[in-house]
């Protein structure tokens, strides 16, 4: 996000879409769009002959949902390449609704079928040690089947396009990391099946996921163990340390911190009786990680995960790593907002699900920009690190000349989210949560007016 006129070519430059004014209209359109995010597609793209020339583009058989996604989801993988610490991979789906699309009949259902949409399997590259969104690593939009209740185990099992493979097929399509490289897959509950679990996993490749069910184990890696049910045995371990974690806001709950500790153990984990999924039946030999809150508010439901992961846990400094890292999943819930909130990504009115899935990766490349301005604002050096490092120069001296009455060149990130939140209504008041999507989106869309004032007056001598 360094200029904003550079963005359609950052991210889709490279898109292969069988003629070269075709990848040119994407990067005029996609700049457009990132330009004024929100709102319905009409109000992204002010211009008729625009709005036109988007809805020829999206109607092309070569302009697929792959074919506009591949661009960044490379510059994501080559930029994940380069990093030597660890790198995680947040996976998680959503649920994108198109219920009013009632000319589009190969949608599937939602909302415990009473809604028509997709299933949105993200996986989101984040850089835990600067606290960064580094790019989409994948997307998957999945159509669920109707299949009757009588479904047989092992037609389920052999059927390739059931749900709980998204988790699999999402981590296999991002690739293998190359040497020197520490890519982590973090996941919720929703992963947590033994074909998951027990996936060929690469030397340089790991796993972090909360567990959902409570399974047989042994004690420690010898099969000869004494038997024990992981979540019992979790909870029997002792906890230790203590540190402060944030718990991402719930419906009718605000983001909040919490006082934690953690225990460690190894375990073996034994395959199920009945094979539900496509995997080798044999002991898998991992580590269980407990974090627990400790004197938690009166009212509140305790913060507690129990977390499995399949690279050693020996020490409590081992156990705190593991556990910051599940701690960075919040993030793409965060990114599900902005898809929603921010891009309006469910507001489209195209007729045919052809030209709407790559309408859908092209927005949800413009969510990962103002998410990753979130995720820097939250930084321990938010305060020090100059605006100018993620933001044009020009919305830098716009924003601050509105709200210190001068241009400031050295406003820093912290400065500039809180100063664009003001913009979008949001009234910095020590008592005020923190900005959310829609505030910021707003702000967003009121700043970037303003710059094309300023450009407009510029322009006019």
């Amino acid at each position: 996000m360094t200029t904003v006129a550079s963005f359609g070519e950052r991210h889709f430059g490279t898109a292969l879409l069988g003629h070269k004014r075709r990848t040119q209209c994407l990067v005029r359109i996609a700049t457009q769009i990132y330009r004024h995010p929100g709102g319905t597609l009409p109000a992204k793209l002010h211009q008729p002959k625009d709005y036109k020339a988007m809805d020829r583009l999206m109607n092309r058989p070569e302009t697929t949902h792959q074919a506009v996604l591949e661009p960044h989801r490379q510059h994501t993988l080559d930029q994940m390449r380069r990093h030597h610490d660890a790198v995680l991979i947040l996976h998680d789906t959503t649920e994108l609704d198109y219920s009013g699309l009632r000319s589009i009949t190969d949608l599937g259902p939602i909302g415990g079928g009473l809604n028509r949409g997709y299933l949105c399997h993200n996986s989101l590259a984040f850089d835990p040690q600067r606290h960064e969104v580094i790019g989409l690593a994948n997307q998957i939009l999945h159509c669920r089947r109707h299949v009757g209740r009588k479904e047989k185990v092992k037609s389920k099992r052999e059927r390739l396009d059931r749900e709980s493979r998204l988790w699999i097929d999402g981590v296999a399509a991002v690739g293998t990391p190359a040497e020197g490289c520490l890519w982590v897959h973090v996941a919720d509950r929703g992963a947590d099946t033994f074909e998951f679990l027990g996936r060929a996993w690469g030397p340089n490749e790991v796993f972090v996921m909360r567990s959902k069910v409570n399974r047989v184990i042994r004690r420690g890696h010898d099969p000869s163990g004494a038997k024990d049910y992981l979540h019992d045995y979790a909870r029997s371990l002792p906890l230790q340390g203590r540190r402060e974690v944030v718990v991402s806001a719930r419906p009718g709950q605000p983001e909040r911190k919490a006082i934690v500790a953690v225990a460690f153990a190894a375990v073996l984990l034994w395959p199920p009786h009945v094979r539900r999924g496509i995997y080798e039946k044999r002991p898998l030999p991992l580590w269980v990680v407990r974090v627990a809150e400790v004197n938690p508010p009166k009212g509140v439901k305790p913060l507690e995960w129990i977390l499995l992961t399949n690279l050693k846990v020996g020490t409590l400094e081992d156990a705190w790593e593991r556990a910051g890292w599940y701690e960075c999943r919040w993030v793409i819930e965060e990114y599900h907002k902005g898809q929603k909130t921010g891009c309006a990504i469910e507001e489209m009115q195209f007729t045919t699900s052809a030209a709407l899935q790559p309408m859908i990766a092209l927005l949800s490349v413009v969510a990962v920009t103002l998410l990753n301005l979130r995720e820097a604002s939250r930084r321990p050096d938010a305060k020090e690190r100059p605006a100018t490092t993620l933001v044009d120069a020009r919305y830098v001296a716009v924003l601050s000349g509105w709200r210190y009455k001068k241009v400031r060149p050295d406003l820093s990130i912290h400065d500039f989210f809180y100063a664009l939140a003001r913009l979008g209504g949001h009234q910095n008041r020590k008592r005020d949560h923190r900005p959310g999507w829609l505030v910021l989106w707003r702000g967003w869309m009121a700043l970037q007016h303003m710059v094309d004032g300023a450009d407009a007056l510029k322009s006019c001598g």
